[in-house]
């Protein structure tokens, strides 16, 4: 049955899922598009209900994923055009979202198979984009979890969510404590710390990043806090020979990820070579 009042309960409730509030509350979260709804339905995540308009059964990749959809026995909602563009967050709506169960983890699972673990922490940042960015990056280099100290921007919030570009779905995200909790909690289960500071001496080339570790990225207006630093092992920058000031947040994340690639594999090649030698 095709929904096209406003004023259908269904409606109204996915409208209060806009809210960051009501979003915790009920542990529930919204995802828009084709492309995201199939990664959600690819990697075996929870889908409460998707909505969808009529148009969207009209092409091949949108029928194909309604089709798959039905096989699940996932509830479905038909509305119309005008209603799904005021539940819609995108300005060229594809016509398709889910309301998704969020996932449900705590830093003690997530430690519990730590071994040679990359981690990335999250101290306050406040942009969505930059949030979901570095989620997307830790997913590309093969980081064990994303951690999110408290004061960080909503992991839900619409834009965040598009800036993972799926990757909310392939690595644990959880939101976590207070910051100086959160690092207390890593080192206590053997996971060395790593904060990036512009000020800091040592080159991010320098420091150690093999073994369990934690890269811990600060707010854009204040960094790292305190009591994080503190606990670090190293505190590193990135060298900036050209004339820009800084980096923003996503940007400097990604070269700390990638510099604790290339020393892992550094150290593996460097293994495996000695492994192989001729005696």
């Amino acid at each position: 049955m095709l929904i096209t009042s406003e004023a259908n309960p269904h409606i109204k409730y996915l409208k209060r899922l806009a809210r960051r509030r009501f979003r915790e509350e009920e542990e529930k979260f919204i995802i828009e598009g084709v492309r995201f709804v199939e990664e959600a339905v690819s990697c075996g995540w929870s889908l409460e209900t998707v909505v969808y308009t009529p148009r969207v059964v009209q092409k091949d990749r949108g029928k194909r994923l309604l089709d798959s959809i039905a096989k699940l026995n996932i509830p479905t909602i038909e509305v119309t055009e005008a209603i799904f563009s005021n539940l819609s967050f995108t300005v060229t709506p594809q016509g398709v979202l889910a309301v998704v169960k969020a996932y449900k983890n705590n830093l003690t699972n997530l430690l519990q198979n730590k071994q040679n673990s990359l981690f990335v922490m999250i101290d306050g940042i406040q942009d969505p984009g930059n949030l979901g960015t570095i989620i997307r990056i830790a997913d590309a280099a093969g980081a064990a979890g994303v951690i999110l100290a408290k004061g960080t921007v909503d992991l839900y919030n619409p834009k965040t969510l598009r800036a993972t570009m799926g990757s909310i779905f392939h690595l644990p995200v959880i939101m976590a404590g207070e910051a100086g909790e959160v690092a207390e909690g890593l080192l206590q289960n053997g996971v060395r710390l790593v904060v990036g500071i512009p000020q800091a001496r040592l080159p991010v080339y320098h420091a150690d990043l093999t073994g369990p570790v934690a890269l811990v990225v600060g707010s854009e207006a204040n960094g790292v806090s305190e009591k994080v630093k503190a606990l670090a092992e190293y505190q590193i920058n990135i060298p900036m020979p050209g004339r820009a000031e800084s980096l923003n947040a996503a940007a400097a994340a990604a070269i700390m990820c990638y510099e604790a690639i290339r020393q892992r594999l550094s150290k593996k090649s460097s293994s495996d070579f000695r492994g192989n030698r001729r005696h």
